[in-house]
């Protein structure tokens, strides 16, 4: 695509397959699943994420003189703006009743996964103009494409403030975590709370296995097809139910199984001997993710047990630092999972229409800012410093 000089260049590549795995995992580390190569090329090649779904691959690869990879953006042009969850409904209504088109338009992002992770990977020893080669072939491939514009969701602090300095419009969203703060057991946890919000959890605890509700926790080879078979019937209601369609496929959760076991926590929930629900989480170096949910009946709090709960549980055995349970949520916050910022980045090509979203956003920015500092003040359940 580009040549960055002393031999460097960019390139767009088509499908993720067509970059060696150990090259592509050099540049993205260990750290964070979803960005590994397993991952990523489990959502194409399952027609999870593709262009018949709205989400074609145009990856760019940074490679040096020798034609080793020394850099690499997951990016994708799309026709929609289906599982991104940061919501741009309202510019592509109000760019296309101005006359404008907005897609299609470019996504640097992994599809279906609202986590924060590096979205410029680089090798280590790449050098220091590296990162900023990768934003400027996006921009460029976005004038080629003629695309209405570029979002980058979901980077890191460091990085979203490099793509503000390159003139893209910052945008800030908001999760709930929760943080180990070096906690030896499940109970450890809870004497950090206040005594009202102590015994709320206990109860949700307790009720969730009312009626002879057992619950697992499942990783590595104890996971077995007829686990990933409950489990796809769970999300497959749970998605007819919220959205009308599931985006990701089932032979999707078999490739997950077959190449990343060891980093799934399935959560997988059963009564009277049958399966009834189950939550997905995968294991970063020092994060637990949340992220699918599927329940097939009312199972009263058994959402919070499942998803939040044995969350926790699994995090403090393994000595990890946090669980992000995914998007949005206030009623998290009860259950220990603070206001955490999240960040998103945005060119826009027609100068017009860069101009009225950058008031919007920094209109938001401001209200989000008071809205999570209230939030973490009225409805934190941890001990005041008085209690």
């Amino acid at each position: 695509m580009a040549d960055g000089g002393d031999g460097v260049r960019v390139r767009v590549v088509p499908a993720i397959a067509d970059i060696p795995t150990a090259e592509w995992d050099a540049c993205a580390g260990n750290d964070n699943p979803f960005l590994s190569y397993a991952f990523l090329d489990a959502l194409e090649a399952s027609g999870s994420a593709a262009a018949e779904t709205g989400w074609l691959p145009q990856h760019l690869a940074l490679e040096d003189e020798n034609g080793r990879l020394i850099g690499a953006a997951p990016l994708y042009l799309k026709t929609h703006s289906y599982g991104e969850y940061v919501f741009d409904w309202g510019w592509a209504s109000a760019y296309e009743r101005a006359g404008g088109r907005y897609y299609p338009k470019l996504q640097c992002a992994v599809p279906f996964t609202p986590v924060t992770g590096p979205r410029l990977l680089l090798r280590p020893d790449a050098p220091p103009r590296a990162a900023d080669m990768l934003v400027a072939a996006m921009i460029e491939l976005g004038r080629r494409h003629k695309v209405s514009s570029l979002h980058v969701t979901f980077p890191t602090e460091p990085e979203w403030t490099r793509l503000g300095e390159a003139g893209f419009l910052q945008r800030v969203g908001q999760q709930f975590h929760w943080r180990n703060n070096g906690y030896r057991r499940f109970d450890d946890f809870l004497d950090a709370l206040n005594s009202r919000k102590r015994k709320q959890i206990r109860r949700e605890r307790r009720d969730a296995l009312a009626g002879g509700v057992e619950i697992e926790t499942l990783t590595g080879s104890a996971i077995k097809g007829v686990h990933w078979d409950a489990f796809y019937r769970f999300y497959r209601s749970t998605s007819d139910r919220k959205w009308g369609e599931a985006y990701l496929t089932r032979a999707f959760f078999e490739l997950l199984g077959e190449r990343m076991a060891e980093r799934v926590a399935l959560v997988m929930a059963r009564k009277g001997g049958r399966y009834v629900a189950g939550a997905l989480n995968l294991i970063g170096r020092d994060t637990l993710y949340g992220r699918n949910w599927g329940c097939l009946g009312d199972f009263p709090f058994l959402h919070f047990e499942a998803c939040y709960y044995r969350a926790i549980d699994f995090a403090i055995e393994r000595g990890l630092a946090r669980v992000e349970a995914g998007a949005q949520g206030q009623h998290k916050i009860q259950r220990g999972y603070l206001p955490v910022a999240t960040y998103s980045a945005h060119w826009i090509r027609d100068p017009g229409f860069a101009r009225a979203v950058e008031d919007f956003l920094a209109r938001e920015r401001r209200a989000l800012a008071r809205e999570m500092e209230m939030l973490e003040e009225s409805l934190s359940p941890f001990k005041c410093e008085t209690e």
